[in-house]
């Protein structure tokens, strides 16, 4: 772990052998300097330039919350669960089982629900429909406070159960024993997009109105008692309600993907199940006060605590559980995080580079996903490696089969 120390800024970092961008890490001071952080600003081993703060930071605030440290994928996660499936199982080709979940599970861009759109649900299935419930009276009431966060995005429910673009993705891996796995990684999907960009709005038009400056313009805050600070945290938390269903709906329509393969044979997914968010808030006891910690790419990992940190889809992820480390409020990487911007990616490397360093994994190999290709990331064994004091490895898996938006 590495201090650094610049005027009132301080900030702990998990880089040893990692790399750590110079803007990264002014985002980390700039953050680390403003008056209401709580002791420090904790850097993951993955850490990488944002917007406003990096991706890969643990921020713990007394009496305000940045909304766009939070970002606009609120409640961004990841869900793995242990098969009773073995390698042995499973079919040579695996192409059936990757077909057949994309057609289950709705993935890529979204035109909010209209004909042809494959990003979202044109006639929501019952999983969909009865996770909304629990759902929609909270949203209808936040949303009649705040008709702009609903105004051209009325199809919520359409989103629900959907895997989304970027690096969001679903995989089949194998751990060390050769028992079958399935992971996911997705969010709040449009709603969250919308909910974030209207209070990230809100909060820079409250430092114009206060007259704040700020070292970036994208650390505009919302006040404890000022006028949206309640209305925020209840709509994030809303928000982080959507991801975990979406996650809980999108693994139940993989298995229903799964179960109806004939070759596989008749298998559970209980054994271990874990669903984690990694861009979120909640307010959490540290160094003897209570405080808003706000993880942008980062996993909470209190003793005992399980979380899943993925490689990328030509690699490694692990199952870890968390050592409870005080000096990192708690937390581990969200992943191996990027080495390269995503176009840069795409500059860099060729379809033939992406065959070959996803060889043996039942994926999209098309300039689409050149952004995504492993290459992109950091070494994962490095990552790993620098937060050893922060998580014990549990599982390893491999992964066989990657669906990406």
């Amino acid at each position: 772990m590495q201090v650094f120390h610049e005027g009132k800024s301080l900030v702990k970092a998990w880089v040893d052998g990692v790399q750590l961008e110079d803007a990264a890490k002014q985002q980390l001071i700039n953050v680390a300097s403003l008056p209401f952080i709580h002791k420090w600003v904790a850097a993951m081993p993955d850490v990488h330039w944002g917007m406003g703060a990096t991706v890969g930071s643990v921020i713990p605030t007394k009496g305000a919350i940045i909304p766009a440290a939070v970002g606009v994928d609120i409640g961004c996660g990841m869900m793995a669960v242990q098969t009773t499936l073995r390698a042995s199982d499973l079919p040579t080709n695996l192409a059936e089982i990757r077909s057949e979940i994309e057609r289950l599970v709705p993935h890529g861009r979204t035109n909010n629900g209209q004909p042809g759109d494959r990003g979202a649900w044109t006639n929501p299935p019952d999983a969909v429909t009865g996770a909304w419930t629990n759902l929609h009276k909270p949203y209808e009431e936040i949303t009649e406070r705040h008709p702009e966060i609903n105004r051209g995005h009325q199809n919520s429910l359409c989103h629900l159960g959907t895997l989304g673009t970027g690096n969001h993705f679903i995989e089949l891996c194998l751990d060390t024993n050769d028992d079958v796995w399935i992971m996911l990684h997705s969010g709040s999907r449009g709603v969250g997009n919308k909910i974030g960009q209207y209070f990230i709005a809100k909060a820079k038009k409250d430092m114009e109105r206060w007259f704040i400056n700020l070292p970036d313009v994208d650390l505009a805050y919302l006040a404890e008692g000022s006028e949206f600070f309640g209305e925020y945290v209840r709509a994030v938390s809303w928000a982080q309600q959507f991801a975990r269903a979406n996650r809980d709906v999108m693994m139940s329509q993989i298995l229903t993907a799964m179960k109806g393969i004939p070759e596989l044979p008749p298998f559970t997914a209980s054994a271990m199940v874990v669903n984690c968010h990694h861009n979120y808030i909640a307010k959490e006891h540290h160094y003897g006060e209570n405080v808003w910690v706000t993880r942008k790419g980062a996993v909470s990992a209190k003793q005992g605590e399980f979380g899943i940190i993925p490689g990328s889809m030509g690699t490694r992820s692990y199952i870890v559980e968390g050592k409870g480390n005080a000096e990192s409020f708690t937390s581990c990487s969200h992943g191996a995080g990027r080495a390269i911007s995503r176009t840069e990616a795409r500059k860099r490397f060729t379809i033939a580079d992406h065959e070959a360093a996803t060889l043996g994994v039942e994926c999209r190999k098309d300039a689409d996903v050149i952004d995504e290709t492993p290459a992109a990331y950091k070494d994962i064994d490095a990552v790993m490696a620098a937060q050893s004091d922060l998580v014990d490895v549990r599982y390893t898996l491999k992964q066989i089969l990657c669906v990406k938006g």
